[in-house]
C-alpha cells in the first residue's frame, strides 16, 4: 500500500526533477555571483574594506545559516505532510514556520545591534582599527536585513516544498538585481565604500520577504497561508518544525562558528592572507553551485517519498541525485581551476593575495571533486528521513576536532597559515563522507520518522 501511494503521490520524473532543480541552480548561482560582486566593488576601496567585509560576512553566513536550517525543518514536515497528503496540516504547518522566522529574525537582529564591538573582538580578536570600524558598519547596517532574509528562506523553503522553485528564484533575481545595481551606484557613484555594499543588501531582502510572503499567500498555491496561521503559535506543529530545524540550526550554527574561529586563527597572519581568504571562499564556490540547488531539492524528494513510506524510492532518488551532483560539481569545478587566471583577474588585490588566492582555490576544487557531494549533499537525505540528530553530532564534531584542531597544528604549530588551514577543511571532509555514507548503508536512519 506504501509502495502504491509513492507512485501515484511522489514519483518524480526527469521533468520534476529539472522543473525543481533547474530554478535552484539559477538562484545558487546568483547567490554566489553576487557575492563576488559584492567582493570585487568594496575591493576597490581600499584592503581594509575587503578585509572588514570578509570577517562580517563570516558572521552572517553563520547567522543565514541558522535561519535556513529553521526553513529546514519546515520543508522536511511540510514535504512530509505533502507525500502522506495531509493537506491541512501541510498549510498550518506553512503558517508555522513563518512565525518561527519572524521570531528568529527579529530576536537576532537585536542581539546582534546590541553586542556588535564585543561580538567582533570575541570572534576576530584584535584586529586592526581600520579594519574593525569597517566590520562594524558593515554588521549594523546587516544586522537590520536579518528579518527579512529569515521570511525569505520561510517562503522559499515553503515554495520549494511544493516543488515550486520558480518563485523563489523570480524573487532572488530581483533581490540580487536591486543588491548589484545599488552596489554599483553607491560603491562608484557615490563613493559610499563598505555602507555602499551593506545598504542595497538591506533594500533587496525587504522587497524580496515582502514579495515573497505575498506569493505565499495565493489561493492558487499548493498549499497557501493565511494570515490567520501566521499569527497563532500551534505548539505541536511548531514542535515538529523545531525538532527538525533546531538539531539543524544547532548544527549549522556551530559549523560555521567553527569557520568563524579558523578564520580567527588566519587574522593573526594579517591583511594580505585575510584577502585571500575572502577571494578564494568567492570563487570556489563556484564549484559548488549545483550541489547545493540539489541538496535543497534532496530535502523536498526524499521528504515526500518519507512521508508516502516508501523507503525504496528514498534511497534510490538520494543516489540519482548524489551521482548527478559528482557529474556537475565535478565538471565545474575543472573549468574553475583552468579560469583562476581570468577570475583572480576580477579582483583588485596584491600579488601576494593573488598568488596564495590562487592556491586556496586549487585546493578547495580538486578535493571538492571527490569529497564535497557526500560530505554536504548526501547528509540532507537523512535530514529529509529525520535523521538529524546524527548529521548534526558528525558535522560538530568534524568540524571541531579536525577542521579546527588541525587549523591550529597546521596554520600556527607549522606556520603554513591559510594553507594549513584549507587542508584542516579537506581533512574534515573526509571525516564527514566517511560517516555519511556508512550511515545511509546501515539502514539506521529509517527509524527515525514517526507518521
Amino acid at each position: 500500500m506504501a509502495q502504491a501511494a509513492c507512485e501515484t503521490r511522489v514519483q518524480f520524473t526527469r521533468r520534476d526533477l529539472a522543473r525543481l532543480l533547474a530554478p535552484l541552480v539559477v538562484e545558487q548561482f546568483l547567490a554566489v555571483t553576487v557575492g563576488m560582486a559584492d567582493t570585487m566593488m568594496v575591493s576597490y576601496a581600499g584592503e581594509a574594506a575587503i578585509s572588514g567585509v570578509s570577517l562580517v560576512d563570516m558572521l552572517n553566513v553563520l547567522i543565514i545559516n541558522i535561519f535556513a536550517a529553521l526553513a529546514t525543518g519546515g520543508a522536511v514536515v511540510i514535504s512530509q505532510y505533502l507525500g502522506a497528503r495531509d493537506m491541512p496540516s501541510a498549510k498550518n504547518s506553512a503558517g508555522q514556520l513563518f512565525h518561527l522566522a519572524a521570531l528568529a529574525g527579529v530576536g537576532v537582529m537585536v542581539l546582534a545591534l546590541a553586542f556588535a564591538r564585543p561580538l567582533l573582538h570575541l570572534l576576530f580578536g584584535q584586529i586592526e582599527p581600520e579594519v574593525m570600524d569597517a566590520a562594524l558598519l558593515y554588521l549594523r547596517i546587516s544586522a537590520a536585513s536579518y528579518p527579512f532574509i529569515a521570511l525569505y528562506n520561510a517562503g522559499a523553503a515553503l515554495f520549494r516544498s511544493m516543488g515550486n522553485s520558480k518563485i523563489s528564484m523570480q524573487v532572488s533575481i530581483l533581490m540580487n538585481a536591486v543588491n548589484v545595481a545599488g552596489n554599483a551606484i553607491c560603491v562608484f557613484g557615490l563613493g559610499m565604500g563598505v555602507a555602499g555594499v551593506a545598504l542595497p543588501s538591506l533594500v533587496g531582502r525587504a522587497m524580496a520577504a515582502g514579495l515573497i510572503l505575498w506569493r505565499a499567500s495565493n489561493p492558487a498555491n499548493l498549499v497557501h497561508v493565511q494570515a490567520a496561521q501566521c499569527l497563532r503559535l500551534k505548539k505541536g506543529l511548531a514542535l515538529r518544525i523545531l525538532n527538525i530545524g533546531i538539531p539543524s540550526a544547532f548544527e549549522n550554527s556551530l559549523f560555521q562558528l567553527g569557520r568563524v574561529l579558523v578564520v580567527s586563527v588566519i587574522s593573526v597572519f594579517g591583511t594580505a592572507q585575510i584577502s585571500a581568504n575572502a577571494v578564494a571562499n568567492n570563487l570556489d564556490s563556484i564549484g559548488c553551485i549545483p550541489g547545493q540547488a540539489i541538496s535543497l531539492g534532496l530535502i523536498t524528494v526524499v521528504g515526500q517519498c518519507i512521508g508516502a513510506q516508501d523507503q525504496k524510492a528514498a534511497i534510490g532518488y538520494t543516489k540519482k541525485l548524489v551521482g548527478l551532483t559528482y557529474l556537475v560539481d565535478g565538471a565545474l569545478n575543472l573549468l574553475v581551476i583552468l579560469g583562476m587566471p581570468l577570475l583572480l583577474g576580477l579582483y583588485n588585490i596584491s600579488a601576494e593575495t593573488h598568488e596564495l588566492a590562487w592556491l586556496l582555490v586549487f585546493i578547495h576544487c580538486a578535493c571538492g571533486i571527490v569529497l564535497w557531494p557526500v560530505a554536504f549533499v548526501l547528509p540532507n537525505a537523512l535530514r529529509a528521513a529525520n535523521d538529524v540528530r546524527f548529521t548534526m553530532l558528525v558535522s560538530i564534531a568534524s568540524m571541531m576536532i579536525w577542521r579546527l584542531g588541525f587549523s591550529y597544528v597546521l596554520g600556527i604549530g607549522f606556520g603554513m597559515g591559510a594553507v594549513g588551514v584549507w587542508i584542516a577543511m579537506v581533512i574534515d571532509w573526509v571525516c564527514r563522507s566517511a560517516f555519511f555514507v556508512g550511515r545511509l548503508a546501515s539502514g539506521k536512519w529509517k527509524t527515525k520518522y514517526r507518521a
